[in-house]
């Protein structure tokens, strides 16, 4: 037999090359996935402030998920699917069905659900801006369930955000 090696014994080169492109395929992939976490993260924080869950919640993976679901009226245990192989489309398919459902408290039509599919942080810009209006009876309106966390939640829940009392306006009364 005569076998020829292309690379004889104590060639690294081509080693070394491989190996300082497969880090910089990784260093990259870590960069871009950071990325896109920091700007869902602070386009959820958004969100969250103006549908009345603590915006902090936004940067907690998997319970930002569950808080999201409730927000849209569906079970947030949902989210533990995701765990599963393959069982992540049912927390996916939950996660838009409570999409549809706020879009309606913001008077959405049914086809901006699709902007939340494809771009769901700039879904979430757009809904968390000073322009919209939340309005979590119209949710209640149209046949659904309320939402189970932030304004128009009918239980309590750690997610919420503290507010004032009626009338109160947040600043302590003057003697």
């Amino acid at each position: 037999m005569n076998d020829i090696n292309p690379y004889p014994p104590g060639d690294y080169a081509s080693s070394a090359a491989a190996l300082a492109i497969l880090g910089a395929i990784i260093l990259i992939s870590v960069v871009i996935w950071l990325a896109i976490y920091v700007v869902m993260a602070i386009a959820l924080m958004t969100f969250f402030r103006k549908v009345g869950v603590k915006p902090w919640i936004a940067w907690v993976p998997f319970y930002n998920t569950w808080v999201w679901l409730e927000v849209g009226g569906q079970r947030g245990w949902l989210v533990l699917l995701s765990i599963v192989p393959y069982a992540g489309i049912v927390t996916t398919v939950f996660l838009y069905i409570g999409m549809y459902r706020t879009g309606l408290a913001f008077r959405k039509p049914g086809a901006f659900l699709v902007l939340g599919i494809f771009l769901p942080f700039v879904w979430a810009f757009i809904l968390g801006s000073r322009a919209e209006v939340y309005e979590p009876q119209l949710i209640t309106a149209a046949g659904y369930p309320p939402p189970l966390a932030g304004y128009g939640s009918v239980v309590p829940n750690y997610a919420n955000a503290e507010q004032p009392a009626p009338g109160y306006g947040g600043q302590p009364p003057t003697p």
